[in-house]
């Protein structure tokens, strides 16, 4: 069941990870290859930023080992604008850049919208139906990160559910958690680490997660649960993520 749920965090090069996650003299160019041997996914932020070309994929895929999975972040010039209706162009450039090289690491895609951007309907279904359900032939899956509270209506859910699409379930102070059981895609954001925790959620708070990924997992078919620790104190969240492996 567990092979079902993915833990993991956001990027692997993180400064103050060095000597604390990562043993005292790792090379920065094997940061990936022992995060993905220590975790199970990672959900790469680089590529919100900045544009890969397909060796820098494949170069991902060949240094992990079977069974590991990226979720990619799409790239902001997408996402973070006025109307979503008109993103096709990004789309299509993001899906084809050269992410099919991941092959079965491959994981799920993440549509980050602006904290400003409000539930529109029309625009957010015009936006669904730019989403490429395949790419060279490669199943996509698509997840929204919908950041403002007025995405928590079930219209939304409709629409994600319409379009074989689910949203991010953040579990923040600053954005909304919209749990969606339409789907079997569950992706969630645990955006709540504390500096003073040595695990940055306290072992106890982090059952009822595993105990959810595992429920989500459970009910078969092709229910998978991507569980990452993201924001917060960003420090502690390959420990977070090592406590929720350890508990599953």
């Amino acid at each position: 069941m567990s092979e079902r749920i993915y833990v993991g965090v956001g990027g692997w090069t993180f400064e103050p990870w060095r000597n604390n996650f990562y043993p005292a003299g790792l090379p920065q160019n094997r940061e990936l290859q022992y995060a993905s041997r220590h975790l199970t996914a990672i959900e790469v932020n680089g590529t919100f930023y900045s544009t890969f070309k397909p060796p820098t994929f494949a170069k991902w895929r060949d240094e992990t080992p079977d069974g590991f999975v990226f979720s990619l972040k799409a790239h902001r010039f997408t996402t973070h604008r006025r109307e979503l209706a008109t993103a096709g162009e990004g789309i299509a450039r993001f899906t084809q850049s050269g992410i099919t090289e991941l092959g079965n690491k491959l994981g799920p895609i993440v549509w980050q919208f602006m904290p400003t951007k409000q539930f529109d309907a029309a625009d957010v279904e015009a936006f669904l139906q730019l989403l490429p359900r395949e790419v060279q032939g490669m199943p996509l899956r698509h997840v929204l990160d919908a950041r403002h509270s007025s995405f928590a209506t079930e219209q939304y859910l409709d629409l994600l559910q319409k379009y074989g699409a689910t949203t991010v379930y953040a579990d923040s102070d600053k954005y909304p958690a919209i749990p969606n059981a339409r789907g079997e895609l569950a992706y969630l954001r645990l955006m709540r680490s504390q500096a003073d925790c040595p695990t940055g959620y306290e072992v106890e708070s982090l059952k009822p997660w595993a105990r959810g990924a595992r429920d989500w997992v459970a009910q078969g078919g092709k229910h998978e649960a991507f569980v990452f620790f993201i924001s917060g104190a960003k420090e502690r969240a390959p420990a977070a993520a090592q406590a929720m492996l350890t508990l599953l």
